[in-house]
């Protein structure tokens, strides 16, 4: 094998596809796309895929945006704009603009791509690592790569093993005793089972590895084909499955972990519950995943704000936390939080608890509020008195109330209150 002089990932651009709406979240999407859905006290999710890449070592970026992608953009320009052409880096901002024909919006995931080919091409990359914007996961795409190009496959698939009755959710890759993907199977109801370990199932992470010229030209293909959606998993995938070679790459083998994190982390925070249960996590002593791990930080806009402040030390209105995340600009007037997370700029006033709450930005929460298992749109003002979490019908009258009890809270809600 002929010796690397330097990483792979120097040559080789991250494509993000940010795209989606989220639906499953709600109204936590009714004003930004998920990608920009606000993660674990100061981060966006798309921070996750972009972090990657850059710690990765990969410094060519684009990140294709189409629904409601204000607050996505406005959030890249904050905080990822330190990409500098002269040192050989570049991140572009790719919304769908209808460049290739004027009523035409990306199409699917592979025209989301196929659309800004000669944008690619400009950069001159040999590698095209395609990712998919909306999980939350660390992972060092060198390592995947370095496969990709060892294998000499046409396209490398980024793959978790779960077990095999729980992967009829995913698109799944049925393999050979060497990885090589046999056939591409999308949400099946009887998945195939990785060779030795029949219960276990390798399904698709949304993570693309290809040779930049290959891509472009099956890209083409694909888009002279009036029969095709032009989706990578519907396909791009099964194509190059059955005329090369695709090979799965297994996310353990490139996950990043800490000395804290026991097993691999992945999470798609698509629902109420799993985006409640991810953030609430996090307040574990141990939690399974390591936001504090100084060797593979997770990069974001990282605003210019006064320290969280906790007042009041009275026998019934103290400022108190425990097992919580609170955010910069957060002030704790006499009140008390309990396995909770607050993001940037929330005011908890005297009286109030809070206990298994996710509260985004900016939120003002009056006195004597008594919030349990809830999460609580940015901006939102939480009257006085108000009790959520002690009677589910009631809650789910006024609020949007999830299968495992959580409620979410907007706005628009509140107003809605006859208080």
């Amino acid at each position: 094998m002929e010796k690397r002089i330097q990483p792979l990932a120097r040559d080789a651009m991250a494509y993000v596809l940010a795209g989606g709406r989220g639906s499953r979240l709600k109204e936590l999407t009714d004003r930004r796309a998920k990608p920009a859905v606000y993660f674990g006290g100061k981060a966006r999710i798309i921070d996750f895929a972009l972090s990657n890449a850059m710690n990765s070592g990969i410094r060519r970026i684009g990140v294709a945006t189409q629904y409601k992608a204000h607050s996505l953009i406005r959030h890249l320009q904050n905080g990822w704009n330190f990409f500098r052409p002269e040192r050989n880096e570049s991140f572009d901002i790719l919304p769908a603009s209808q460049r290739v024909s004027e009523t035409q919006w990306y199409e699917g995931t592979a025209d989301a791509v196929y659309q800004n080919i000669d944008i690619i091409e400009d950069h001159g990359v040999e590698y095209m690592v395609i990712l998919a914007g909306d999980h939350i996961y660390k992972m060092d795409y060198e390592l995947m790569l370095q496969q990709h190009v060892d294998s000499g496959a046409d396209v490398t698939i980024g793959c978790l093993e779960v077990p095999r009755m729980e992967a009829t959710g995913f698109g799944v890759m049925h393999v050979d005793d060497k990885d090589q993907i046999i056939a591409f199977v999308e949400k099946p109801a009887d998945p195939p089972g990785i060779p030795g370990n029949p219960e276990m199932a390798l399904a698709s992470m949304g993570i693309y590895v290809f040779h930049t010229k290959f891509l472009m030209d099956i890209l083409r293909r694909d888009a002279a084909d009036p029969t095709s959606s032009r989706d990578f998993g519907k396909d791009i995938i099964p194509y190059i499955v059955q005329h090369g070679k695709a090979v799965a790459h297994r996310f353990n083998q490139s996950c990043v972990r800490s000395d804290f994190e026991r097993e691999a982390y992945w999470r798609d925070v698509g629902t109420i519950d799993a985006y409640w249960q991810a953030n609430i996590d996090l307040t574990h002593v141990t939690p399974e995943l390591d936001i504090y791990d100084g060797t593979w930080p997770i990069w974001t806009f990282a605003e210019i704000k006064p320290p969280a402040k906790f007042v009041h030390d009275d026998e019934n209105r103290r400022g108190s936390a425990t097992s919580s995340l609170v955010s910069g600009d957060c002030i704790i007037s006499g009140a008390s939080l309990n396995r909770s997370m607050l993001f940037t700029g929330v005011r908890v006033n005297s009286f109030s608890r809070l206990d298994g709450a996710v509260i985004l930005p900016n939120v003002k929460i009056g006195r004597h509020a008594n919030l349990k298992n809830v999460v609580i749109d940015s901006r939102v003002v939480i009257p006085e008195g108000l009790v959520v979490g002690d009677d589910p019908e009631f809650d789910a009258k006024r609020f949007r109330r999830s299968e495992n009890g959580i409620c979410l809270i907007t706005q628009a809600m509140i107003d809605k209150l006859d208080m």
